[in-house]
């Protein structure tokens, strides 16, 4: 009697220890254990710990509440101002309701994949190029909405979206080059015009100053001179004063309009007289030969 009593007792410990292994289970901190039992969800959600279940009953589905982290394949579209680039992104998402994660959609981590990668699409259609690349948080908020709005159905909120980076074709980057380069050199101009417009307007205070105290000129001379004097050239300066330039330019004599006047006392040169116009023809006569003279009459 007492062995039955000991060997049912080993039997009932023995199923109580088989019973206690199938149906225990562990749960993570950062997981939850959702519960199907006969294939119909339970009520409750279990937490991290040590929870039990109905051996070949339940089946517990394990849901991990971690941000993951899930980058976006590079997608390739035209932008609204016609400009084909090839964008990536990366998205961070939770889930917050782990039963509609597991009953509302077969695989909330593809499912989020590729409501990002047709949202990336929608978004660098209705973009212009200059806000991909510098209104990017715009961008991403709208990007975020775009997914977000599907994924709560499916127990997962969206936590952010970034764009990463935006690849743009060879000539796309030499035309912004060249832009880039222009615009610097107008801005280069326009600050050396304005510096050569202060500068003027300073030189001609200097100027009226300089006219009231005509020593000014020669001590801004004599420092010029000095300062060329510290550097180590082979520079020979001579100041050469400006009064005598002046005075130079004012006795230099004009110049004459006709050929120099006769001195004083010299005989004045006679006036050719014009010839007779038949003294003329004899001398032309003449010059080519005196004509035969006609024989005399005895």
């Amino acid at each position: 009697m007492v062995e039955a009593l000991v060997a049912t007792a080993v039997a009932v410990g023995s199923a109580g220890i088989v019973y206690v292994m199938a149906a225990a289970r562990v749960v993570k901190q950062y997981e939850r254990g959702v519960v199907f039992r006969l294939g119909k969800l339970r009520g409750s959600v279990r937490g991290p710990g040590f929870t039990l279940i109905l051996p070949f009953a339940d089946r517990l589905h394990k849901v991990n509440m971690q941000i993951v982290t899930m980058p976006v394949p590079a997608q390739d579209g035209i932008t609204r101002d016609n400009v084909t680039v090839r964008v990536d992104a990366v998205i961070y998402f939770k889930v917050v309701d782990p039963a509609d994660a597991v009953v509302q959609v077969e695989d909330y981590r593809f499912a989020v994949s590729q409501m990002a990668q047709t949202s990336l699409r929608s978004i660098i259609g209705k973009s212009d190029l200059d806000d991909l690349l510098s209104n990017r948080e715009k961008l991403n908020q709208g990007l975020e909405l775009m997914i977000d709005s599907p994924a709560m159905g499916w127990g997962v909120q969206i936590d952010r979206v970034e764009i990463k980076d935006v690849s743009l074709p060879e000539t796309m980057k030499r035309s912004m080059a060249r832009q880039a380069e222009a615009d610097r050199e107008r801005r280069a101009r326009v600050i050396n015009a304005d510096a050569e417009l202060q500068a003027s307007k300073k030189l001609a205070e200097a100027a009226g100053v300089m006219s009231q105290q005509p020593a000014a000129l020669q001590l801004r001379l004599l420092q010029t001179v000095v300062a060329v004097a510290a550097e180590k050239n082979s520079t020979l300066v001579l100041p050469f004063p400006v009064e005598l330039l002046r005075f130079l330019e004012r006795a230099a004599p004009l110049p004459a309009a006709e050929g120099p006047a006769p001195a004083a006392g010299a005989p004045a040169a006679e006036a050719p007289t014009p010839e007779a116009p038949g003294a003329q023809a004899h001398s032309e006569l003449g010059m080519e030969g005196s004509p035969a003279e006609p024989p005399s009459i005895p």
